[in-house]
């Protein structure tokens, strides 16, 4: 058995366990000397996680130990220097201390302890996302967090590495095992983990996660393509080497110094390209295929001329990747064509650089040739190698911002600033929490249940109490304190207090307050109700069916209406102390002559009685050219309401032979006459506003006979609530002037009553 150290020091490529050993005869990477430094750091992390993981079986039944291991030689292959291998151990040795952090801090250095808790943390999530009963939709959005989460995490990309090497060797170890990998395991290494490593580049390990999410999620579609390819694999390798052999002396025999390797096969993209193109298995393209490497770009595109020369090119399947890149970065010439025997061949053309790029992505410019004492979260080395560093991460970052506009689908306009709109916390048991940026723990509680927002009095961040208005970071732990009974504080809707961020919170917030406002009222017009009941000696009466009587569905609607004034409790008396029926004789008022009556007072007439006393009713002051009804009163005449009056309505609705036509008389049509009517106003209290609202009705003519205002402090702060009582001699000319009024600064709302 290999030591630890031998099996760490391979820079061997990685090999497909998907499918049969392909025909690649790429270079290996050759990185840059590691420092004394940064490989005693690793000799150390080896020797410090051996006998934490030794006899330890992780969730997936591997050895805890060969995952590691596993893990690093992943790591090494795509250009991970001893210290990010180092970081393999490490993540892995956490989980067997008590206190992971302090210790590995002390033992390694805080760059080592931020790496340990945010991976350890994104293994958490990941679990949790799998092993969670859910619905489709519901596992398709925790799966989004978990994507997103390695997004909020990306400014380390040790951390990122990290997580694709060990999904990488999870899923080989599955398959070097023969046992069934779990589907959400394979189901998010293909959605999450393949997508991110070919946005960063990485090809190597994107097309392996690939295959092997095939394998576990498609079988016998794999199956299928595997034996296709085994069925002539000798034939094909013996034509591969042939062509390369021949493409090779070609070039060099006309100037152009080049070195061709077969390439690799990938069963599921060749999948992937019969299923899109609707392709048998022989007509694709990729099965047979060479890579030429020349020394600059000028070299690409002369080598792409002779080639076309040499054999005939295939229409439509050229692509000048160097001229315009891929998204991610990819550069290469691509083209087919047909060999001497008419078979199809794919021929890619690069230079090394573009080679390295192509196989290891962004690690391949990435500082990890190691990154000073400080470690990758702070640079302590100078001058150009600091230089390269920052235009390293700038480059991974841009990377990811445009994997996040893949998902999105938003457009590189749209997205400003990198993921500065979202953060990503935890709650103690770990579970993933997404608030706006800038949330702070009253947010939190709220996102987790609005009853806990309701009740939030405290909180820890990263167990240290902090005030409630602190912005919350990227990766902490949050615990809310909370009181067993109670509501939030008015102080929270307050923008310039700082206690929310987000409008969804701010919402409930609100939407608590007017739900209590709204309690008030009902208690209000509760006992109100109840005291009429009491003076009527009737307090035996079911306050639901006394309700019903009055035409509402539930008691709290007529409790709303009394308490805030809308309802009048003349109605329950009337239905409580019904009159005796008249008779003929001594109810004159009723009695109907051919004559039409004059104008009463008020310019109202009433239809078929003469001289009849009518009052305008006060509850709804109906004015010209109101459609209006009459009830004759007891004792009072005919009180004229307007038509759509709730008070008349219900009336008309328990004594409809009360009711009586009325209409506006000539002097009324005429506008001889003035009549009074309320507008309700809510505004912000500030100074000057009663003044600001009146000169719009003196602007308008509009004579101010009445005002009652009075200052509550509600969700809003200090609101105003004004009555007006003006005087109009033509309704129609209201609904004018109370736009007016509703543009006057402060306003709110404003109506007619």
């Amino acid at each position: 058995m290999k030591s630890s150290a031998e099996t760490l020091s391979s820079t061997a490529p990685i090999v497909s366990l998907a499918s049969e050993p392909d025909e690649r005869v790429a270079p290996q990477r050759t990185d840059h000397p590691a420092t004394e430094e940064a490989l005693a750091a690793l000799n150390r992390a080896m020797a410090f996680a051996e006998p934490l993981l030794a006899g330890r079986v992780m969730d997936s039944g591997e050895d805890a130990y060969a995952h590691a291991q596993g893990v690093a030689a992943i790591l090494a292959s795509i250009g991970g220097g001893p210290s990010l291998q180092a970081a393999a151990f490490l993540v892995y040795a956490a989980d067997f201390l008590q206190r992971p952090e302090d210790v590995v801090e002390k033992a390694f250095g805080p760059s080592y302890a931020s790496l340990v808790v945010l991976t350890r943390k994104l293994v958490q999530i990941q679990r949790a996302a799998r092993e969670a009963q859910l619905g489709d939709a519901q596992r398709a959005e925790q799966t989004e967090r978990v994507r997103k989460m390695l997004l909020a995490f990306s400014k380390d990309l040790r951390v990122v590495l990290l997580r694709l090497a060990s999904r990488l060797q999870t899923l080989r170890w599955f398959a070097a095992s023969k046992r069934d990998c779990p589907v959400a395991l394979a189901e998010e290494a293909k959605a999450v983990f393949a997508p991110l490593a070919n946005r960063l580049g990485i090809w190597q390990i994107k097309w392996e996660l690939e295959d092997l999410s095939f394998r576990f999620l498609q079988g016998d579609e794999y199956r299928r393509i595997a034996k296709l390819l085994a069925e002539k694999r000798v034939e094909r390798e013996a034509s591969v080497e042939a062509a390369r052999l021949q493409m090779g002396s070609d070039l060099q025999s006309h100037g152009i110094p080049a070195v061709v390797y077969g390439r690799p096969k990938h069963i599921y993209s060749i999948w992937k390209k019969m299923q899109g193109k609707h392709l048998p298995f022989e007509k694709v393209m990729d099965v047979r295929a060479l890579r030429v490497v020349v020394a600059d770009i000028p070299a690409c595109y002369a080598a792409l001329s002779r080639v076309h020369e040499r054999y005939r090119a295939v229409a439509a399947e050229y692509d000048d990747y160097i001229a315009k890149p891929k998204p991610n970065g990819y550069r290469s010439l691509h083209t087919v064509v047909l060999d001497d025997e008419g078979r199809p061949l794919e021929v890619q053309i690069r230079t090394q650089e573009m080679h390295e790029h192509a196989e290891y992505g962004v690690a391949a410019h990435w500082a990890y040739k190691e990154a000073g004492t400080k470690g990758y979260g702070g640079v302590s080395a100078a001058g150009e190698f600091e230089q390269r560093v920052a235009e390293a991460r700038k480059a991974v970052l841009r990377q990811l911002l445009a994997w996040e506009r893949d998902f999105s689908g938003q457009g590189a306009g749209q997205v400003q600033g990198r993921f500065d709109d979202r953060v990503y916390v935890f709650t103690p048991q770990a579970a993933l929490v997404e608030l706006t940026a800038g949330a702070t723990p009253v947010d939190f509680a709220y996102a987790l249940h609005t009853d806990l927002g309701h009740r939030c009095r405290g909180a820890k961040v990263d167990g240290a109490m902090v005030p409630l208005t602190t912005p919350l970071a990227n990766g902490q732990t949050v615990e809310i304190t909370a009181v067993k009974e109670g509501g939030p504080s008015l102080d929270w809707l307050n923008p310039e207090a700082g206690f929310l961020k987000s409008p969804r919170a701010r919402a409930k917030v609100r939407a608590w307050f007017n739900a209590r406002a709204q309690a008030d009222t009902i208690a209000r017009g509760r006992e109100a109700v109840e005291k009429l009941l009491q003076r009527e000696g009737k307090t035996a009466l079911k306050l639901s069916e006394l309700a019903s009587q009055l035409g509402f569905k539930e008691a709290d609607d007529l409790f709303e209406l009394v308490g805030k004034d809308e309802y009048s409790l003349r109605n329950i008396e009337q239905l409580l102390r019904p009159p005796p029926a008249p008779s003929e004789d001594d109810n004159p008022l009723l009695k109907r002559t051919a004559s039409d009556a004059p104008t009463a007072r008020g310019g109202v007439l009433v239809v078929g009685v003469d001289s009849l006393l009518t009052n305008l009713a006060r509850c709804c002051r109906p004015a010209p050219p109101d459609a209006i009804g009459g009830f004759v009163t007891r004792g009072k005449g005919v009180a004229v309401h307007r038509q759509d009056c709730s008070n008349f309505r219900h009336m008309a609705d328990r004594m409809p032979e009360r009711v009586i036509a009325v209409t506006w008389g000539a002097a009324a049509k005429a506008g001889e006459a003035a009549y009074p009517v309320d507008v309700q106003i809510e505004a912000a209290d500030r100074t000057a506003l009663l003044r600001d609202i009146s000169e719009v009705f003196a602007k308008e003519r509009m004579q101010v006979v009445g005002v009652h205002s009075q200052t509550v402090t509600d969700m809003h702060g200090r609101t105003a609530r004004m009555t007006f009582t003006i005087e109009v001699a033509d309704a129609s000319r209201l609904q004018q002037v109370l736009v007016q009024v509703g543009q006057v600064a402060g306003v709110r709302q404003v109506r007619r009553r």
